[in-house]
């Protein structure tokens, strides 16, 4: 895991180098903070992947400006302190903290659990960015994000209602089932359908087409099945492919 951006924030020079060479002997690119203000400025500058940071500082106790960190980055927060009480620790990692190291410290130990954290927190992005694609349906000029409900048209985001998502989220999952007017009302609203919901699907349906069709009286994405009810393209699922 060589050139991850690690920002130290301690106001002891001397730690500060040692753990800046540490760092950069392991391949790592440290930076170095000396009190909470450059701390800040440095994470608005620069993405961090991990920060040390010392639990006193000449401006800021450490927790607090975890707790200031944690509204800009969820990058790993190892805290060093000379305290080792446990409600000391207790405080620091309820401030955001996800380790606690008192000192005096062996380098070593710091290094093995900074690669600890690294890792851990590249297999979360991973299973993230996984779980993120899972949720993203992708046709020759549509994009359907079912986690953030956002839908795109040639490369254009679109506006729709929450049931109009509803709908169209149920015939992108399932591009080959044809759906009938009271299964998708069923679906959507989450409730029986009763005599007149039928009419009540047509109109979502036409209002989603203008929406997301470039011709809505000739769809491409939502076809009618005479009879049946409705289904998207699958056609465009094979393409996509």
């Amino acid at each position: 895991m060589p050139n991850e951006r690690i920002l130290i924030v301690d106001d002891e020079k001397e730690i500060n180098d040692l753990i800046r060479s540490y760092l950069t002997k392991e391949g790592f690119r440290p930076f170095s903070a000396y009190n909470g203000h450059e701390a800040m400025e440095q994470i608005k500058k620069e993405e961090m992947d991990l920060i040390i940071l010392d639990v006193m500082l000449p401006d800021i106790e450490g927790p607090s400006l975890s707790l200031k960190i944690r509204g800009i980055t969820n990058a790993p927060i190892v805290f060093l302190s000379c305290k080792g009480e446990e409600m000391d620790k207790i405080v620091a990692l309820s401030a955001g903290g996800d380790d606690y190291i008192t000192k005096p410290f062996l380098p070593g130990e710091l290094i093995a659990r900074i690669k600890a954290h690294l890792r851990r927190n590249q297999s979360l992005s991973q299973l993230d960015k996984q779980q993120e694609e899972k949720s993203i349906y992708r046709y020759p000029g549509l994009l359907v994000n079912l986690q953030t409900r956002e839908v795109m048209v040639n490369m254009k985001a679109v506006a729709l209602t929450a049931k109009e998502f509803d709908i169209l989220a149920l015939l992108v999952k399932s591009p080959r089932q044809i759906f009938t007017a009271e299964q998708i009302y069923e679906a959507a609203w989450n409730s029986s359908s009763l005599e007149g919901d039928v009419r009540t699907i047509m109109v979502y349906i036409s209002n989603l087409r203008k929406k997301i069709e470039e011709n809505p009286s000739k769809p491409n994405f939502i076809i009618s099945i005479r009879g049946v009810g409705y289904k998207f393209n699958h056609s465009l699922l094979d393409s996509n492919q």
